[in-house]
């Protein structure tokens, strides 16, 4: 059965072999972070078109005789000022993605974390009050890297604690992803994030 140790000491934690002993599909991964990675794009962006940009509804100079290249507009994309050709405009980058796909990538990304020893579990009780310098120990013997770090409700005083360490993301257990996972060099979980995440990966498992 894989476990996971506990910061801090304390005896192990066992995990459900049915999420933490999953094979490692990489396609597959790489096809859940893309889409999640796109999902999170906002698509706001745009530019003006001649037609957008204002100015320019009169013609420049005579048609001829001036000895310059006709113009009929100021507006016109090759003159500085002017709108702009095929620029971006707003739009959704979301990416289909099976949700039996999701559950297959949450348990590869988790497995990995357990056969690599990368997954901590923290007790969150044990702040009763913020305490960076509390967190930083914890921490301690573990960074090897960027460090996530996803708690659940109620433990407020534990993410505070957390957030303000260098290269630690902490996140709500309900905001974590796959990508989120991967990117981290070292996860660390309350016992009640890591209940969600399995139950969450579980879901589809047996189905």
């Amino acid at each position: 059965m894989p476990s996971a140790s506990t910061l801090g000491g304390g005896s192990a934690v066992t995990l459900d072999s049915d999420v933490f002993e999953t094979a490692f599909n990489g396609p597959l991964v790489h096809e859940v972070v893309v889409a999640e990675l796109a999902a999170r794009r906002r698509g706001t962006h745009a530019t003006k078109t001649r037609g957008m940009v204002s100015g320019g509804g009169q013609k420049p100079w005579r048609q001829k005789g001036t000895g310059r290249a006709r113009a009929g507009t100021s507006r016109s994309p090759i003159w500085t000022g002017g709108g702009i050709v095929f620029g971006p405009s707003p739009r959704k980058y979301t990416v289909k993605v099976n949700r039996k796909a999701r559950r297959a990538a949450l348990r590869a990304a988790l497995s990995i974390h357990a056969e690599r020893a990368t997954l901590h579990i923290v007790d969150a009780a044990s702040f009763d009050a913020p305490s960076t310098k509390q967190a930083a120990q914890l921490l301690h013997a573990h960074r090897g890297g960027s460090v996530l770090v996803a708690l659940a409700d109620d433990e407020f005083a534990a993410a505070k604690s957390f957030r303000n360490l260098a290269r630690v993301n902490v996140l709500h257990v309900d905001d974590v992803g796959v990508a989120d996972l991967v990117g981290a060099a070292t996860l660390v979980l309350s016992q009640a994030a890591l209940d969600n995440l399995t139950a969450r990966a579980k879901k589809e498992a047996k189905s």
